[in-house]
Parts: structure tokens; sequence; C-alpha cells
């Protein structure tokens, strides 16, 4: 059975690596599936949820922020400027920086950033918490 090898990396460390099915990430063009045998390419990424079939075990979805997805020779590669497993969100910390990007105003870019990168942080926990999942 052909697998992708797959490797998400922040700036700051590796979030999580192995063997995988299947592959989603959200792009600057939409969602884009990876599946072993995919053509190569290189994709910038927006913020959103990868969410990755391993092998073996559990789906595991991660809340990504920016960066780049590459593909070649089934070995994936993504790059976020910050990303986390939805399995190590504190929800409560997420709701309260929503919040506080919230009451600095519509109007700073800064702000905005910050909030939209608390909901995605709240939606790969809610997914993990809604399909029952660990990771």
């Amino acid at each position: 059975m052909a697998e992708l090898q797959v490797a998400v990396v922040a700036v700051d460390r590796s979030v999580w690596v192995g063997p995988a099915k299947s592959i989603v990430a959200k792009t600057t063009e939409g969602e884009i599936g990876i599946m072993p045998g995919h053509e190569p390419m290189l994709s910038l990424l927006v913020d959103g949820l990868v969410r990755i079939e391993p092998v073996d075990g559990e789906r595991v979805v991660i809340a990504v922020h920016g960066g780049f997805a590459a593909m070649d020779s089934d070995n994936v590669r993504i790059l976020a400027e910050t990303a986390e497993l939805a399995s190590d969100i504190d929800v409560d910390r997420a709701k309260k920086a929503l919040d506080r990007a919230l009451a600095a105003g519509e109007d700073s870019p800064e702000a905005l950033a910050a909030a939209h990168r608390a909901e995605t942080r709240m939606k790969a926990a809610a997914a993990v918490t809604a399909s029952g999942l660990h990771s």
C-alpha cells in the first residue's frame, strides 16, 4: 500500500511526523486533498485546519497559521508560521485571546489576525471534541 511521508513543522518545532494515507490542508485556492501519487506541488497555506489520516491510529487535526505545503515523491512537508495539535489547544485560553482581539477593534489588522488565529484554534479543538479524537 502506498503512503505519504508527512512532516508538519512550525518555525519553533516539529509538530507531527509520520506515514499517512491522506492529508487535507487549506490553501489560498481552497482546501486541497493529497494522497499517494499526487503530482508535485507547492501551495501557500492560510489559517486553517490540517487533517491527517495516519496509516495507523486516529485522525490528527492541527491548527496551522500561514506557511506553505510542498509535495514531491509522496513526501509532504507543511512548513507553518505556527502550528498546534488540536489536542494541545487550551480552549479557554483561545476564547480569551479571541475576546481580547475583538475588544481591540475591527480597524486593527493585528487584532483581526489575532481573532482569526483564535477562531482557527477553537475550530481545531472543536473538531477533535466533536469526533471523539485525541490528536
